[in-house]
């Protein structure tokens, strides 16, 4: 999985062709919320829409992605929610997304060395450590044999690929969701936490066709630790959902062994296995390619983009939208999926036509709605929706004459109330009236002690607050309005 990598399972080899679509009554609002919730995280590029709302240019409406889900599955190609679609959303799976660029992740990350280190940090007590040590090399190993990169096993210190069993949050910023959700998760090849791979123990971790098998669920994770996306071949490895396989004698499928070889070649003795290998082998060099001079003093052709890396980041704004995180930074933002597909950037006038920047954003999740402040006014959206009648001036929301910027803003689900910061003050918004609240506005430092005197973004993210002043970012429990931990920025951007 591209960056980190939410595995849900994993799915090998053989599977029984799948029905076709099934007729059903209507789909209840349960059954629609967790088909949003499915094609929101596996199969959309920015998000998915109710099933009546309106969406448009790159993102695709729920019946255009639910279409894209059941052709990725062999299902009729229906765009409804029949039963043959829920009982395939209802298994066991990996989390990464199902729509990628060919079966690599962007940019095809690998790891550039011949021989990539791993470490066990903890064992699960459902095995022996024996047992565990030998399971992780055997899973190692099926790729390995077809390409020319080797695996050792440290026992201390910092490895590339870093194997840990943890429950729940585990610090990554990808919590687990407890027995038969997530299996496990892994990050895409690279420094720092790429490569690394986590596994859910409250997962029943097992040799055998009962629970999880640990074989096959680290061989479909350290795929995704070497470069590999999900396949479309339903016999792959790489196949997004989980189904046992016996693993005696087992070899990496031909679809996973190509992407794989496609990353990093052949292993000689995979190439040519009856074939010794040249004990004197002469080097393949390329001749160069001739470069264009180029030319004196080159005027740049576009601004430069913003770097996600860049330890002192701070960010215009920050907000969930459809289970995913956004963060804003001079006229692009960053997509973070809560499951983790990586993250993507994109300029915002790509999705949001007419809107230049975000200072501040918050997402109302009972309206299905999203608000931008940009300087003195401020947008209503829906998907990549402007609403109708917008853009509005602050006036409207309720602030003086004399606030004429917005510097962050967050809803608290737990209040349905939004806090709008300005400066080194608050507002309180009271969603359900639809104004400011009386008494308001109150300093950040006395209301919200130990985040300091201002706020340039906010977002919540799985029960907590964040509250980002230039690099340095609080996460805060709300309701005890307490400080959990100090961050930066840069931690969410998966590069260290």
């Amino acid at each position: 999985m591209g960056g980190a990598l939410a595995v849900k399972t994993v799915t090998m080899v053989v599977m029984v062709a799948l029905c076709g679509a099934v007729p059903t009554t209507s789909p209840s609002q349960e059954e629609l919320s967790k088909a949003q919730v499915y094609l929101s995280q596996f199969f959309s590029d920015v998000g998915v829409s109710a099933p009546n709302s309106v969406w448009r240019s790159s993102l695709d409406s729920f019946e255009d992605t639910l279409r894209k889900m059941q052709e990725h599955f062999g299902l009729e190609v229906s765009g409804q929610l029949d039963a043959s679609t829920l009982e395939v959303m209802a298994r066991p799976r990996c989390g990464f997304t199902d729509v990628s660029a060919y079966s690599h992740f962007d940019g095809r990350p690998k790891w550039n060395k011949a021989v990539v280190t791993y470490r066990i940090i903890d064992y699960t007590p459902d095995l022996s450590q024996s047992d565990v040590d030998a399971t992780i090399a055997k899973a190692l190993k099926l790729y390995s044999d077809v390409i020319p990169l080797d695996f050792k096993h440290i026992p201390r210190g910092t490895a590339d690929i870093m194997i840990t069993f943890k429950a729940q949050d585990h610090g990554d910023f990808s919590p687990f969701d407890g027995k038969n959700g997530v299996l496990a998760h892994a990050f895409a090849p690279g420094e720092g936490i790429g490569g690394d791979t986590h596994f859910d123990e409250d997962e029943n971790w097992t040799l055998t066709p009962a629970g999880a098998n640990l074989f096959l669920v680290a061989a479909h994770e350290f795929g995704h630790a070497l470069g590999l996306g999900h396949s479309k071949v339903q016999t792959a490895l790489l196949y997004p959902t989980y189904q046992y396989v016996n693993t005696e004698g087992y070899v990496l499928p031909d679809d996973d062994r190509q992407g794989v070889q496609a990353i990093y070649g052949v292993r000689a003795a995979s190439a040519q296995p009856t074939t010794k290998p040249d004990p004197n082998p002469q080097p393949n060099i390329p001749v160069p390619k001739p470069q264009p001079r180029p030319e004196p003093n080159p005027k740049p052709t576009s601004e430069p983009t913003p770097d996600r890396c860049n330890r002192n980041l701070v960010f215009d704004a920050a907000t969930s939208i459809q289970s995913s995180l956004y963060f804003f930074k001079d006229g692009y933002f960053w997509m973070r999926r809560s499951s983790w597909g990586g993250i993507r950037m994109k300029k915002i006038q790509s999705v949001w036509p007419g809107i230049s920047k975000v200072d501040a954003a918050y997402e109302n999740k009972k309206s299905n709605t999203v608000i931008f402040f940009e300087g003195n006014h401020y947008w209503g959206i829906r998907g990549n929706t402007v609403l109708p009648g917008y853009p509005k001036p602050l006036s409207d929301f309720g602030f003086p004459p004399s606030v004429t910027k917005v510097d962050a803003a967050v809803h608290v689900s737990i209040t349905s109330k939004t806090l709008l910061f300005v400066n080194n003050r608050y507002w309180s918004y009271n969603e359900r009236m639809g104004r400011m609240d009386d008494g308001y506005p109150k300093l950040i430092s006395v209301e919200f002690p130990g985040i300091g005197l201002r706020v340039d973004a906010a977002f919540e993210n799985q029960g907590y607050l964040y509250f980002s002043y230039g690099s340095s970012q609080t996460e805060y429990h709300y309701a005890r309005r307490r400080v959990i931990r100090n961050l930066l920025n840069h931690d969410w951007m998966d590069c260290n």
